[in-house]
């Protein structure tokens, strides 16, 4: 490891098929995908693995009509998105899986510098800087391993983290746009939450505050949505790689249909970017299907630092993400756009900090 120190129609849903090559050759069209299971061999005493399904491709509305209660302005008009097939991680992301990731700073450290070769400068991935005391220690207290959702990361952090899995496994990993997001999460239904509009029944659907006792809870507790999917709703809100825009809905109107791919927001600024879901820390009008929340300044507030991590939060301890592999494969420029910062911010932290980072060729 050469590294460097630098610091068809359903519910109104209409689903389709493309023929497509997947990166490992096993699936040639949207037919043939199939639930599996991800083993990332960390060495030889540690093996992780988690679960992927399959999400078919399709159309759909993003947004919520102006009849549903507790609408939000930016979540309309709604918009018709164009998504192509997909797999996605049946859970979030758990602390077992990414702690694997953030243990690599420390490995990779006491390894010792080496210049990363020329033809290899793509495929380096930035591994985080330790996290500030105050958040490691709520974090054990809510749960650290045994499946509960790893939360409390920066978008950075998560991107990079889904670099680092592509590298090792050899398939394209990356966080789910925001339209795909929606998507996954509505499995065909254009009800308030996938399981109806009653919100007396998230109860049985996620955590959320009324029923978390202030703490996320171990993954897929709770009934799946009609596309195996856990926790869509609640337990921790979920990353996507889109920044927040409060009218994009409102510049995407008309223009419909609209590929997801087209319809995602890069970031610009370091706040504000998007999440979905809700989570344990939240009521149930977060939690909605259509629910846009966002980053903000205040949730790096404790962080001593200057300038403040670009890893990780002190105050965002309901915040995680889950994985998307799409079936079609992007071209190298592409990925780059989903693993790397794209903003002038992010950029300029990473070169600055150049003393207390860790890039390096997993």
């Amino acid at each position: 490891m050469m590294m460097r120190l630098i610091g068809g129609t359903l519910c109104g849903l209409m689903i389709f098929g493309a023929a497509a090559l997947a990166d490992d050759g096993d699936v040639q069209s949207a037919e043939a995908m199939e639930p599996y299971t991800q083993q990332v061999k960390i060495n030889d005493d540690k093996t992780i693995e988690f679960k992927m399904t399959p999400i078919p491709g399709g159309t759909f509305k993003m947004g919520s009509p102006t009849s549903e209660v507790d609408r939000r302005e930016d979540e309309g008009p709604q918009v018709e998105i164009v998504v192509e097939p997909m797999w996605m991680g049946v859970y979030e992301v758990t602390w077992d899986e990414f702690d694997q990731f953030l243990k690599q700073y420390h490995i990779e450290k006491e390894r010792g510098a080496q210049p990363i070769p020329e033809d290899r400068a793509a495929d380096a991935v930035s591994f985080p800087t330790p996290q500030y005391e105050l958040g490691i220690e709520k974090l054990i207290a809510m749960g650290r391993s045994g499946g509960f959702p790893a939360a409390d990361m920066t978008q950075l952090c998560a991107k990079q983290y889904t670099k680092w899995l592509s590298i090792k496994t050899g398939r394209f990993y990356r966080l789910p746009t925001e339209a795909e997001w929606e998507y996954a999460c509505r499995a065909g239904t254009v009800t308030t939450y996938n399981f109806g509009d009653d919100p007396g029944q998230i109860k049985d659907h996620g955590w959320y505050w009324d029923n978390a006792n202030d703490a996320y809870h171990k993954v897929g507790q709770f009934k799946p949505n009609a596309w195996g999917l856990y926790d869509m709703h609640g337990n921790v809100a979920e990353w996507v790689i889109d920044g927040y825009v409060a009218d994009h809905y409102a510049k995407l109107a008309g223009k419909g249909p609209i590929k997801a791919a087209d319809a995602i927001v890069w970031p610009e600024e370091e706040f504000s970017r998007v999440v979905r879901g809700g989570s344990w820390y939240h009521d149930p009008p977060d939690l909605r299907s259509a629910a846009r929340l966002y980053s903000e300044p205040k949730w790096n507030e404790q962080d001593p630092q200057i300038p403040q991590s670009i890893w990780h939060h002190t105050e965002a301890f309901w915040v995680g993400f889950r994985l998307v592999r799409p079936l079609q494969e992007p071209d190298a420029a592409a990925k780059v756009k989903f693993w790397e910062p794209q903003d002038e911010y992010m950029r300029d932290q990473m070169l600055k900090l150049n003393d207390k980072q860790i890039r390096a060729v997993p």
